[in-house]
């Protein structure tokens, strides 16, 4: 069984760290305690991947959970080979993909998701999830093999989806910059996932968490606003 829990942020603003991520990640791992979960945190730029690494385990703590982080394995392949759990957390998205690039990580990672390893990625860990990472709003600050990425599902995700369009802002909204991609790849759905939303993903089953409706994007059709109790079966996993 295919397991996935892709969080658009880990925190909400006036949260601490990973606040409304910390139950998600609880209830999604339910009486499963893994015991080799290991943590890719290439998406960290400004600071340590030491510091990141510390900075999870100390809010993950609270729900009986520790990571390894991978830059510790002189073998990064074996450790993904041999991990029970698979967390990404986010930051820059072109970094991270590039590191996992670079470390030939990408394939490993997705035959142990398909043969029922759990994954959880918040953010930048979302984007990686998808087939691309076109649809990040980060800034390329590195330039990656490519843009592909782990394709675990088949649509795309926008993670810190915003609806806003900021006074005295003259410039493209998230709403429009999602319709220029969807204009040129026209067979690809884009799920605008908001802050403090989730897709726990089963199988085929796709449930969204959280307490805001997702903004769903294809070409030729009019956004639709689903919620928690919407099917979402139509995004076609291919698995």
């Amino acid at each position: 069984m295919i397991r996935l829990l892709l969080i658009s942020n880990s925190t909400n603003a006036g949260e601490e760290y990973l606040g409304h991520s910390l139950i998600k990640i609880k209830k999604f791992l339910g009486n499963f305690q893994p015991q080799n979960a290991i943590f890719i945190p290439y998406a960290a730029v400004t600071f340590s991947f030491d510091q990141y690494e510390q900075k999870v385990n100390e809010k993950l703590e609270s729900i009986g959970l520790s990571v390894k982080s991978i830059h510790h394995f002189s073998e990064p392949r074996e450790a993904i080979e041999k991990a029970d759990l698979i967390v990404i957390g986010g930051g820059n998205t072109f970094h991270l993909l590039k590191l996992m690039q670079d470390n030939d990580l990408l394939d490993v990672i997705r035959k142990k998701v398909q043969n029922g390893t759990p994954y959880i990625g918040w953010s930048a860990g979302s984007n990686v999830a998808c087939p691309t990472i076109k649809t990040t709003n980060d800034m390329p600050i590195i330039e990656p093999q490519s843009f592909n990425a782990l394709s675990l599902i088949n649509f795309q995700i926008n993670p810190h989806y915003l609806d806003a369009n900021p006074q005295g802002h003259a410039g493209e909204t998230r709403e429009q910059r999602i319709e220029e991609f969807v204009e040129v790849n026209r067979n690809v759905y884009v799920v605008g996932l908001r802050e403090g939303t989730a897709l726990q993903i089963e199988d085929h089953k796709i449930k969204l968490i959280g307490d805001k409706p997702a903004r769903v994007f294809h070409y030729g059709k009019t956004p639709m606003e689903l919620g928690p109790k919407d099917d979402l079966s139509f995004l076609c996993l291919d698995f």
